[in-house]
């Protein structure tokens, strides 16, 4: 029996990685103690698509609700598969910046301890599998603020000859920045991730996510952007828009996109990669504009409380370059734009997110 070791199996990437590696016959072992109901709320729970995980995987899916911070229980779990373990796809994390800095402790041993902890377990008891770990671009900190952005009527944006006009680079450095908490937990565990592939030659990864969506995001404020724009254009909430006119860009891949990049390094694995991984230039949206494609898709207005004041560490522009994967992987293709991601996060929630007439 081959299995796909999965953290965080309920959230957006972690369900879809479930999905995606059992349809490629492996067994998947989920491990997901829905934090994210501590973290975000009820919006915020993942315990709904752990039951549809269930429910749709069957006999294909194991679920473990072991918090990634419990050493002996994830030890209990690992020991279980040992060398069946074919792949691990980390996903569990604290994702917010907000957040973070309400509990500190609680961010940095979720985020870097747990992640240790998955690490050398899976040093111990499957070091061959591919070690796929869900990172961040905010391990960059502000840095990318400091690029030498224009103002246009929708967007901020780079000159078109400047040299990360296609995305920004790995190359960019993560040093002299503001983090915010949450980045920095992020860096700790990145690095840490670097290591275990260098120093004990394990085939590791990490992959530093731009905004990574699709429907099966358990919307929140704090955590979730082209979802919860979605939620609250549908449900008529209020969206409150944080700083720089609303122009910031982000850029977008669907989490099917992200799935199909992680087989191809599970398929042929390298030590210690790093990889931006985002939409890039395919798929990148501003605030703005992700309203307006919103409104396009429901017929509804959004509703919006612009408050001057930026979240603290939040990019101003950031668009990822996946240059250096395509190179090692040159037959992965991204398949959603941002308008593809709106309607398809619409039509999947249009029974319980639009009020009944």
């Amino acid at each position: 029996m081959s299995v796909a070791l999965v953290t965080g199996s309920g959230g957006l990437i972690g369900s879809e990685a479930a999905r995606h590696f059992a349809g490629l016959g492996l067994h998947v072992v989920g491990i997901d103690n829905d934090m994210r109901r501590y973290f975000f709320g009820e919006d915020g729970s993942t315990a709904w698509s752990l039951d549809r995980l269930a429910a749709d995987l069957g006999t294909a899916y194991t679920h473990y609700p072991v918090d990634i911070r419990d050493r002996d229980g994830l030890e209990k779990v690992f020991r279980k598969y040992g060398s069946d373990i074919a792949v691990v796809i980390h996903s569990a994390a604290q994702p917010s910046h907000d957040w973070a800095a309400k509990e500190p402790y609680t961010d940095f041993d979720v985020n870097a301890g747990g992640t240790l902890n998955v690490l050398e377990n899976t040093r111990r008891h499957a070091i061959e599998a591919p070690f796929i770990h869900c990172s961040t671009n905010k391990v960059y900190g502000d840095r990318p603020n400091s690029l030498p952005l224009v103002e246009l009527e929708t967007r901020y944006e780079l000159p078109e000859d400047h040299p990360w006009y296609q995305g920004i680079t790995e190359d960019m450095s993560i040093d002299e920045s503001l983090h915010s908490i949450f980045g920095a937990s992020k860096v700790a565990a990145d690095v840490m991730v670097q290591e275990y592939g260098r120093y004990f030659d394990m085939r590791t990864a990490c992959f530093r996510g731009g905004t990574l969506t699709g429907p099966a995001h358990s919307a929140a404020e704090l955590h979730g952007f082209l979802a919860y724009l979605m939620r609250c254009v549908m449900e008529g909430r209020t969206y409150n828009l944080f700083g720089y006119k609303g122009k910031m860009v982000r850029d977008a891949i669907h989490s099917r996109d992200v799935l199909t990049a992680f087989e191809a390094f599970f398929r042929e694995p390298r030590s210690a990669q790093v990889y931006n991984l985002g939409g890039g230039r395919h798929s990148n949206t501003s605030h703005i504009e992700a309203f307006r494609i919103a409104e396009e898709i429901t017929g509804r207005e959004a509703q919006i409380n612009y408050v001057e004041q930026a979240r603290t560490g939040d990019h101003q522009w950031y668009v990822s370059s996946m240059a250096r994967f395509e190179e090692h992987y040159p037959s992965w293709k991204i398949t959603y734009d941002v308008p593809m991601i709106l309607r398809e996060i619409y039509e999947a929630n249009v029974d319980k997110w639009v009020p009944k007439a």
